[in-house]
């Protein structure tokens, strides 16, 4: 439940409410604003008579949220959360591009496509050091070897990293190698996982399954932020339908559902939806004009000879033209890029 506090209220009353919501085993979330006082109340409120806490002077409204994602939730938080990554802010006014290879396969390739990107204006550099496969026999990634690559090209050309975790015994490595934890579709419901990245304040960008409700991707969310852990970026990429003509099936809706029910930021990634080089630059479009705090895309100077997505990979040249559309785009919804 949320329990908004009178603009006059004395601050000792608060206290009081306070440490009495904590006496009957409640956690609680604050949020302030610069007109207001908005407690969120974490636990079982089902029984709880509402009514009885307007005994405290200092209390404006008491209202019960229906979801069940209680720190994810707009309600708790009315104003958009912004993820500062070394100086990019996500979530803001600014659309964050976030550009590089699907996998890490030796120092030259990133550093040539970290360059392109870098150049063309994304602000954050991708790439997968651990891969998670659907076969076994598929290029599995380079491990701790691609991290430290992803690491040292991303200080020459002053790009903070993104790269996708499977493990919870490799935190240690993304801590020191990483500035984003990126989560993939596969492990959005590894509960242990999402548990220990609860206990860490690096930013962690957390992907949507592919046959996962936006319910049940906001509930991943609230793992992570009720382990102490408020830096979440959510990420749509696409989900698994009858359609054929496409890897995955982007769902766009998800950008004003999100922006709605939530105050965290969502980002797209139009290469996994589309699975084809082609279709990235309308999606990516398409997801700016819905709101999109951000893209995720892949870029490889040599897709056909990619080890792995090089069909949904686009050349530095098409990435470049996508950026400066993307750029006229953004200021029709009063961002920039």
């Amino acid at each position: 439940m949320i329990v908004k506090i009178k603009r006059d209220a004395d601050q000792q009353d608060v206290t009081n409410l306070l440490n009495h919501l904590k006496d009957l085993g409640f956690d609680i979330h604050s949020s302030f604003g610069e007109t207001y006082q908005v407690y969120g109340v974490v636990g079982d409120t089902a029984g709880f008579d509402t009514r009885s806490l307007y005994g405290f002077h200092c209390v404006d409204s008491v209202i019960r949220i229906q979801e069940p994602f209680k720190k994810v939730n707009r309600k708790i938080k009315s104003e958009d959360t912004i993820i500062d990554v070394n100086g990019v802010k996500i979530g803001g006014k600014e659309i964050v591009v976030i550009a590089g290879p699907c996998s890490v396969e030796s120092y030259e390739q990133v550093d040539i496509i970290a360059k392109a990107v870098k150049e063309s204006g994304a602000k954050l550099l991708r790439g997968g050091a651990f891969k998670p496969r659907t076969s076994p026999y598929s290029y599995q990634g380079m491990g701790i070897e691609g991290l430290k690559i992803l690491y040292d090209i991303g200080k020459k050309y002053d790009l903070p990293i993104v790269s996708e975790l499977m493990d919870k015994d490799n935190i240690e490595d993304f801590l020191k190698y990483v500035d984003v934890i990126q989560i993939g579709a596969r492990n959005m419901q590894n509960f242990s996982l999402l548990k220990e990245l609860g206990k860490i304040d690096k930013p962690i960008l957390l992907k949507r399954g592919f046959s996962n409700t936006i319910e049940e991707w906001l509930m991943s969310a609230e793992y992570i932020m009720a382990g102490g852990n408020n830096n979440v970026i959510l990420c749509e990429r696409g989900i698994r339908t009858f359609e054929p003509y496409t890897r995955n099936t982007l769902d766009i809706s998800t950008v004003p559902i999100v922006k709605k029910v939530s105050h965290l930021p969502v980002i797209i990634d139009p290469s996994h939806a589309a699975g084809k080089w082609d279709l990235v630059e309308s999606l990516s479009l398409a997801s700016i004009a819905a709101g999109a705090d951000g893209l995720i895309i892949e870029v490889h100077h040599e897709p056909e000879k990619a080890f792995s997505d090089g069909a949904q990979s686009l050349k530095p040249k098409k990435f470049d033209a996508l950026m400066e559309k993307a750029r006229i785009l953004a200021t029709a919804v009063d961002k920039k890029l």
